[in-house]
């Protein structure tokens, strides 16, 4: 799959689907992915940022992912930033640290998320409880700074 073929899925999978402050879900996928892409980050980087969090939301199936046209680099990366039921945040940065080319598209993935524009939206509660939460998983990964 083109990359092209790659984001008209994801945008296709998450349709309906909004963020925490009640955006449509393809413009944080969309960010993720230009924010890959401004890293430096390749095709198949991007093509993984488009899919992060399709398997985790059950927008797309596990079982879509091992038969899509994608390489295996693409499919371990998306496997790698899909947080499993009851996995410890240290052993889901560790898979991501493992898995080459992982971090980068979890950095994007964080970097928009912690956006202080997109938390101001949410009720104070939340954005401190989501601030936190983003803060400790870019020091697991080794991020700070």
């Amino acid at each position: 799959m083109t990359v092209a073929q790659v984001e008209a899925t994801a945008r296709a999978a998450h349709t309906g689907q909004t963020d925490k402050a009640g955006r449509p879900y393809a413009e944080h996928l969309r960010a993720v992915a230009e924010g890959v892409r401004a890293r430096g980050g390749d095709d198949e980087q991007i093509a993984a940022a488009w899919l992060h969090d399709a398997v985790e939301d059950d927008a797309l199936s596990a079982e879509w992912l091992r038969g899509a046209a994608l390489s295996s680099r693409t499919k371990d990366i998306v496997l790698a930033v899909t947080k499993r039921a009851g996995e410890p945040p240290e052993a889901y940065a560790a898979r991501i640290l493992a898995t080459p080319g992982a971090l980068l598209v979890k950095e994007s993935d964080l970097a928009h998320n912690a956006d202080p524009d997109r938390l101001a939206v949410l009720d104070e509660v939340t954005r401190k409880r989501l601030t936190e939460k983003y803060a400790r998983m870019r020091a697991l990964l080794g991020l700070v700074g």
